[in-house]
């Protein structure tokens, strides 16, 4: 499969880049930056909200899929996120619907429920696909926003879209938090082609977290999927210390992300 990646030249599109290479896939990588060194692919240096600049890399590439990782990774004001996150996607949308690519993957986050309180989930009731929205800030606002016009052009259009709501992308964790929202390296690239492969998944949305023991979202939409982590955060558990933020941040599915701390006007800079 000849896959565009956004966001290439980020943590997590260095992963997937070099991932999906060793699985044979060949990779054409589009961000804002250079190509890093050792990239071998065809690059494309352009900005994803720019509609023309990425209609230029579909006329000059030949592909099957697109997995969206780039974007703004914290919290800005409303304009910016939605500009990184939601006009970003329609711009991908659109050129792959003008060249008929049908199949996306688009990095979501947890941040998109990150507002559900703890509280409301069972040991054995982890927060399903099913869930409401309830974003825990603009970064999630333009989350969910990014996953609406998915559907929407998946009902419109008939693309395979695959949003996949990334928990703590991270070497390994080192949070208590991170024990239950931990997504490694490796089980973020089979996330990433189970949503490639899977035969006609329409809109869907999974969560992206490794098999951790304490797992706060049901692993199960991305299983139907094809979806099998493999990795567990509590192997490192023993070396995560206790602090004094680790009860703040467990309040909300979100983290220190639904904190006040955090919290700015949706136009000011």
């Amino acid at each position: 499969m000849r896959v565009l990646v956004t966001g290439a030249a980020g943590s997590i599109g260095r992963a997937v880049t070099l991932g999906l290479c060793d699985r044979d896939h060949e990779v054409v990588g589009l961000d804002l930056v250079p190509e890093p060194e050792g990239f071998t692919g065809n690059w494309h240096t352009a900005d994803c909200a720019d509609p023309d600049a990425v209609l230029a890399v579909f006329e000059a590439e030949r592909l099957d899929a697109v997995v969206h990782l780039a974007g703004h990774p914290g919290e800005a004001s409303l304009p910016t996120s939605l500009t990184s996150h939601v006009v970003t996607t329609a711009a991908l949308l659109d050129a792959m619907v003008a060249h008929r690519v049908s199949r996306i993957v688009y990095a979501s986050s947890n941040h998109a429920v990150g507002r559900t309180p703890r509280r409301d989930l069972g040991p054995d009731a982890p927060l399903t696909d099913g869930a409401l929205p309830r974003p825990d800030t603009f970064y999630g606002v333009s989350k969910v926003a990014a996953e609406a016009l998915l559907g929407l052009y998946a009902d419109r259009h008939a693309v395979d879209a695959v949003a996949c709501r990334i928990g703590s992308f991270l070497e390994e964790p080192a949070t208590l938090r991170a024990l239950s929202t931990w997504l490694s390296p490796d089980d973020c690239v089979r996330m990433v082609e189970a949503a490639l492969t899977a035969p006609s998944p329409g809109f869907a949305v999974i969560y992206g977290i490794s098999a951790n023991t304490r797992a706060w979202w049901d692993l199960e939409p991305g299983r139907r999927l094809g979806y099998r982590p493999l990795d567990d955060a509590e192997a490192y558990a023993d070396r995560i210390p206790q602090r004094p933020e680790d009860e703040d941040e467990a309040a909300y599915v979100g983290g220190p992300y639904a904190l006040a701390e955090i919290q700015r006007p949706a136009l000011g800079d």
